[in-house]
């Protein structure tokens, strides 16, 4: 897969459950694409899964499942539905290995080298010389341009029931025609059940799908992907069609507490912590994307016993008791034994 695909999907409930999200900003970040969510918005990117696959390949080595806990996430991530080879090399960074100053380092002057970019992560966690904890990270990064840049449209409302208005782009009926190249019409099956596809400059295709369907992504995916296969009317952008999409300006910051703090099968690990940023913007130029995610992995088992000293060479307490008696007839705190032995008797 050559191309990445970013799905917008412009989601709409029915009017019932419109009323009932009206003042709900809730925003949920999903691990996988198959994850279900009630949140009136959410938003995936395939970070995290690559620190996952990482994770997987590199430290464990087999599926991860959990010591007396199934978990429906690690399930999920671990068919893998999203692989490094479904992005381009040049759009992602990855490192494991121990929490040190020195990988710590690396990393940073890695992503600095490779997309001019700082992280917003890395100094959330503790780095020590001699630190046996391992640290899996990835950093996906996006920044490209549509083939021409669309008109800035006049602010309006979006959906029914807000009261704030928003900054759109498009195409409207004083558009230059050289805009049309820009959009490619995937199915209009009426004025609520729609998608068309954005081109840019780079290998990159923008997807947006309207539809008042609440499912999880790959579904939407699969329904957009075969409604358009199915379409064979016209495609072409024209004079008399308009587009209107909102600008989006998100930063979140998640983690996932059901993969934390259990111990893993087969392993010596528990994952400590969990952690993935989505930086997205999209406006009539194009689209930027930055996104970090990691996983923090501790030794979950108590080290082998070498042996145990019991060198009574430092202050004691004494004890003499008869057997079966619960109280003891004699007890004596030493910590000076030359000053007792010497009243000895002789």
């Amino acid at each position: 897969m050559k191309k990445l695909f970013i799905t917008l999907a412009i989601l709409l409930t029915t009017l019932s459950g419109l009323s009932c999200y009206a003042n709900d900003s809730k925003i949920e970040v999903i691990p996988t694409m198959k994850s279900e969510s009630l949140a009136p918005n959410r938003v995936w990117v395939g970070t995290f899964q690559i620190v996952w696959n990482e994770f997987v390949a590199n430290i464990v080595k087999r599926p991860i499942e959990f010591v007396n806990y199934k978990s429906q996430m690690a399930k999920d991530l671990n068919r893998k539905d999203f692989k490094k080879s479904d992005i381009s090399e040049n759009a992602y960074y990855t490192k494991y290995g121990y929490m040190t100053p020195q990988t710590k380092a690396e990393i940073e002057d890695s992503i600095a080298k490779k997309f001019n970019e700082t992280s917003d992560i890395l100094d959330l966690f503790s780095w020590t010389k001699n630190s046996k904890n391992t640290i899996i990270y990835a950093m996906l990064k996006k920044d490209f341009k549509f083939l021409e840049a669309f008109d800035k449209l006049t602010p309006q409302y979006f959906g029914k029931n807000t009261k704030t208005e928003v900054e759109y782009f498009g195409i409207n009926e004083d558009s230059d025609a050289k805009l049309y190249k820009n959009v490619e019409v995937m199915f209009y099956n009426s004025n609520e059940d729609f998608a068309v596809k954005l081109f840019t400059k780079d290998n990159d295709v923008v997807m947006l799908y309207r539809t008042n369907d609440d499912k999880t992504f790959d579904k939407y995916y699969s329904d957009m992907r075969r409604k358009s296969q199915f379409y064979f009317k016209n495609r072409k952008f024209e004079k008399e069609d308009k587009l209107k999409v909102p600008n989006i300006n998100l930063y979140q910051k998640t983690s996932f507490p059901e993969l934390e703090g259990r111990p893993i099968k087969g392993s010596d690990y528990i994952i400590d912590a969990t952690i993935e940023t989505i930086d997205f913007k999209m406006d009539n130029e194009g689209v930027k994307l930055k996104s970090e995610a990691a996983i923090i992995a501790k030794c979950s088992l108590v080290p082998p016993s070498r042996g145990r000293s019991f060198l009574f060479t430092d202050n004691f307490v004494l004890f003499l008791a008869e057997k079966g008696k619960r109280t003891p007839y004699y007890a004596m705190k030493v910590s000076d034994i030359d000053a007792i032995n010497k009243t000895g008797k002789k």
